[in-house]
């Protein structure tokens, strides 16, 4: 077949991670993302960017501010670009980028681009408790930026991730809702808490298994479904049903950088064809935005749409997919993404090890994914193998999907999100304020958070009114919280008060 020269192709992948015992010894979020770069420059086999480059695109980040951190990458690499690049936040952001760029370098609008990510999270935890003002380390590239740095384009739509009434009850963090989700699954299977407990225990172990072997995990011990499963000293209960080893890891210092090309930009610079891999196609699409208006904690209909729409576009079926990376900050993101895109967890769902273990470095997680699919389709036996990447963001929000192959896409790389309009008209629920459920509800998911010691301190409940509304209920009793963390309470009929408080009946 003839190859169009707009073709978009992936050249070159780099990740890193830091460990280092003195904060004076850390390197920043902008030299990681430089250090990525670099690796991806001399994996596509180029001696240095020099000036060929004409844009970097960096994925939102959290442990620095810096306003318009493409300006950095490119000074730290010694670079001059033309477009400098920032993405809003989300953990989509990566493979949203790689649909953009694609999309951008199909049309003609750019040629060679670095898409890079990074978060030192791990160090700027450790300076805070020490008392150490990264931004006076010296060349350690922690600026304080001035306010009028702006980069010259923002990829993205901002996620007001909290209904009013979720933030009025202190709801508003993943490890407060994602155990929701898990409660909900577990409901609709019909299990035990024990039995569903050992089968995300099981999958889990899994993930950590790949994370052994992954050189770039940050966790490679590999623990045991009954470690993960398991409370103690070191895997404390978090949000139940979640021990520490089943929430993502953000403590992590890592970054990862991918350089995305035209085929006729990969030719002049003599980039070898075995380096090349192309995205085929790519879509983007949400959920209701706030969970407290989707119709079910145990459904995600977007991603359902997104991924069957991507795969539709690259010519291919689930069973044609040799390699997946589903996002994977808690096991529940898994079990929701492999029942909506018909993947058995009894598959390889993480070329990575997951969040968990290989590293949760906020918003850049997928890059990582992407970087090791990059490498993994190239090692393939089969040149026809063909990979799918989802990127989450918010509570199982925002989607990115990405199908990606070494072989050429026979229609060029496709890209569609015009379906959000069918999703936007799907079944929704209105929200009943705290005063106005005052009452008789149905619980359909809950968590129960724990303190550092372990205890149940906060109960938190999704529940249903007579007439099809939700409510929200919350208790600090703890008496009740560890009951709730015994037997099955989705389904358990309690009464809420004026103040949302929680009484079993």
């Amino acid at each position: 077949m003839t190859l169009d020269p707009r073709s978009p192709i992936i050249v070159g992948v780099g990740q890193v991670s830091q460990r280092v015992e003195r904060i004076e010894d850390a390197r920043s979020p902008v030299a990681l993302m430089a250090d990525a770069s670099r690796a991806a420059v001399a994996d596509s086999g180029l001696a240095a960017l020099a000036n060929h480059l004409d844009s970097i695109r960096v994925v939102s980040l959290l442990s620095w501010h810096y306003r318009d951190p493409a300006r950095f990458v490119a000074e730290a690499l010694g670079v001059t670009v033309a477009e400098r690049v920032h993405t809003t936040m989300g953990g989509n952001a990566p493979q949203m980028l790689v649909n953009t760029t694609a999309l951008d370098i199909a049309r003609g609008d750019t040629d060679l681009v670095l898409l890079t990510g990074g978060e030192t999270w791990r160090t700027r935890m450790r300076a805070r408790k020490a008392g150490v003002d990264l931004a006076t380390l010296p060349g350690s590239l922690w600026p304080m930026v001035p306010e009028a740095v702006a980069p010259d384009r923002v990829i993205g739509s901002e996620l007001t991730m909290n209904h009013p009434d979720e933030l009025a009850l202190g709801l508003r963090m993943p490890v407060q809702i994602y155990p929701m989700f898990e409660t909900a699954i577990r409901a609709a299977a019909g299990e035990t808490v024990d039995d569903h407990q050992a089968r995300m225990s099981e999958l889990w172990a899994r993930f950590a298994a790949v994370a052994a072997a992954n050189p770039y995990a940050w966790v490679r011990s590999a623990p045991s479904a009954e470690e993960i499963r398991t409370p103690s000293a070191t895997n404390r209960m978090i949000g139940f049903p979640y021990p520490k080893l089943m929430n993502s890891n953000n403590d992590v210092d890592q970054a990862a950088a991918l350089l995305m090309c035209s085929v006729e930009r990969a030719r002049a610079l003599g980039i070898d064809e075995d380096r090349w891999v192309f995205p085929h196609s790519g879509t983007d699409c949400h959920e209701h935005y706030f969970v407290s208006n989707r119709w079910s904690f145990a459904e995600t209909p977007a991603v359902a749409r997104g991924a069957a729409r991507a795969m539709e576009l690259a010519g291919v079926g689930v069973d044609d997919l040799s390699i997946v990376d589903l996002y994977s900050c808690f096991p529940s993101a898994v079990q929701l993404g492999a029942a909506s895109i018909g993947l058995g967890l009894d598959r390889q769902l993480t070329r990575t090890g997951g969040l968990s273990f290989a590293g949760g470095p906020w918003n850049n997680y997928p890059m990582h994914a992407i970087a090791t699919v990059v490498a993994d389709l190239r090692a393939a036996a089969d040149p026809a193998a063909r990979a799918l990447v989802w990127a989450n963001g918010g509570y199982a929000t925002k989607h990115s999907f990405g199908v990606y192959a070494t072989a050429p896409p026979a229609a060029g790389f496709r890209h569609d999100d015009t379906f959000q309009v069918e999703l936007d008209a799907g079944p929704t629920r209105t929200v009943a304020p705290a005063g106005e459920a005052a009452g008789p509800a149905t619980i359909e998911a809950y968590s129960v958070m724990h303190d550092r010691d372990g205890r149940p301190e906060q109960v938190a409940a999704a529940c249903l009114l007579a007439d099809g509304r939700r409510a929200w209920g919350v208790s600090a009793d703890a008496a009740l919280g560890a009951a709730m963390c015994n037997g099955e309470w989705v389904g358990h009929l309690v009464t809420l008060g004026p103040d949302a408080a929680i009484n079993p009946r």
